[in-house]
């Protein structure tokens, strides 16, 4: 018999739960405990392997072509991999994604840890990407990693307003979010300022230091990196507090515990240890084939065609986070606003101290170990990265203020954070090549 306690949180809670929960202080609504897996009505062939299929399939099609001697002028081979490597790329990270969930449900783990590790997992074939594209052009690399992270401030900022608001016009995010989140993104906009107040100041005087020493990128990264796994921690931590409080308040038996977790994975396709190492295989092989079509995009529109670098790397930074952009539209299709808010809360937090050290971590290895001699390096303190790196300050600025209101974003909050954004893309195409 299922208990009325367990559903806290999710639609099957009772009002009494509620209520009782209100009592003590606690919003149900605010609760950060959500339904994983894609629902009942699971299709018979899951949407990843279609887009799977017809990447590779599409690649197997422009190889035949090449071999009977057809040639493509550069700019639609360069379109062909790009598109390759999106539909790789997207059904990859949603592939590693079920993985994540499978594997939390045989073992039972708790939602948020299950939760925060496939977002986590969910930035793989970003990594790989940038892995690529380093090679290719390591300035790109870097353009790429931080204009992600204002793309993803901006789709937070639009979909935190148009979601369903509550009598006083807010929609309350998850007090672990709006706890953690907003001493994140202060400390994520001063780091931005920091170095930018510095590479300015450099590029400004008339001292010998007008480029990123290998050694400054790998202490960049190993700071942004402490930041990250701390405030992993004190997330997972304060998941860990709301629902050993909930539990508390509901005297919640072993029982109701086990059912509580039955009702969270109750959508996930259970799976033996052997198809879901599988998964993992296929979703890691989707992102290193992805990724080298999408630095086969990059190296035509660079090298061969001569494009504009910025204009290139914002092209592919607008299509690096497309992955979490179709996580969060089959997380809000399912009204699971929540899960969907956090997934794009972190797609900003994750590229700032996840991605962006990697990519400073790889450009340093690359310049150390590999191709010392590559004519982007060392990386310069050139106008673009000043730019990017110092509008991270009234970004973060901007999204912590709003979230120690407790809430999510308004008109006037939106328009104000698309004006930043707009500004900087304007100033980067204008100036920054």
């Amino acid at each position: 018999m299922k208990s009325d306690t367990a559903g806290v949180g999710l639609p099957e809670a009772s009002s009494e739960t509620d209520d009782a929960l209100r009592r003590k202080g606690i919003d149900p609504d605010r609760l950060s405990v959500n339904r994983l897996g894609v629902g009942p009505h699971r299709p018979a062939v899951p949407g990843w392997l279609i887009r799977m299929e017809a990447g590779f399939g599409l690649s197997v099609l422009l190889h035949l072509a090449g071999c009977l001697g057809v040639d493509l002028p550069d700019y639609l081979e360069a379109l062909f991999s790009l598109l390759i490597g999106l539909m790789i790329l997207q059904a990859a990270c949603q592939v590693l994604v079920i993985a994540t969930e499978r594997l939390a449900a045989r073992y039972k783990w708790n939602h948020y840890i299950a939760g925060t590790l496939a977002e986590i997992l969910s930035t793989t074939p970003e990594l790989v990407v940038i892995a690529f594209l380093i090679p290719v052009s390591p300035a790109t690399a870097f353009t790429i990693s931080i204009v992600t992270i204002y793309n993803n401030a901006l789709v937070f900022s639009l979909y935190s307003f148009f979601l369903p608001k509550d009598k006083q016009g807010k929609f309350l995010m998850p007090a672990p979010i709006t706890e953690a989140g907003t001493q994140i993104l202060i400390g994520g906009g001063s780091m931005g300022l920091i170095l930018g107040l510095v590479m300015l100041t450099f590029h400004s005087s008339d001292e010998a230091k007008t480029s990123f020493h290998y050694l400054d990128l790998f202490f960049i990264s190993v700071v942004l990196l402490i930041i990250f796994v701390v405030y992993v921690y004190k997330l997972v931590s304060r998941y860990a507090e709301e629902e050993a409080e909930v539990r508390e308040t509901l005297d919640m038996s072993d029982e109701d515990v086990r059912q509580r977790l039955d009702l969270v994975y109750q959508d996930v396709e259970p799976g033996s240890i052997t198809a879901i190492g599988l998964l993992f295989l296929a979703g890691m092989l989707g992102a290193v084939i992805g990724g080298e079509e999408v630095s086969s995009f990059a190296t035509t529109m660079i090298s061969d065609l001569a494009f504009n670098p910025i204009l290139t790397a914002l092209i592919l930074a607008l299509f690096a986070g497309m992955s979490e952009y179709v996580i969060l539209w089959q997380s809000h299709r399912k009204q699971e606003y929540g899960i969907a808010l956090a997934n794009a809360f972190g797609g900003i937090t994750q590229v700032m101290f996840l991605v962006l050290p990697f990519t400073l971590m790889g450009i340093a290895f690359y310049e150390l170990s590999i191709n010392s001699g590559h004519a982007e390096l060392p990386l310069p303190f050139s106008l673009s990265s000043i730019f990017l790196l110092l509008f991270l300050f009234p970004t973060f600025y901007t999204l912590s203020s709003l979230l120690e209101e407790d809430h999510t974003l308004g008109i006037l909050d939106t328009t104000i954070m698309t004006g930043i954004i707009s500004f900087l893309i304007v100033l980067l195409v204008t100036y920054g090549g």
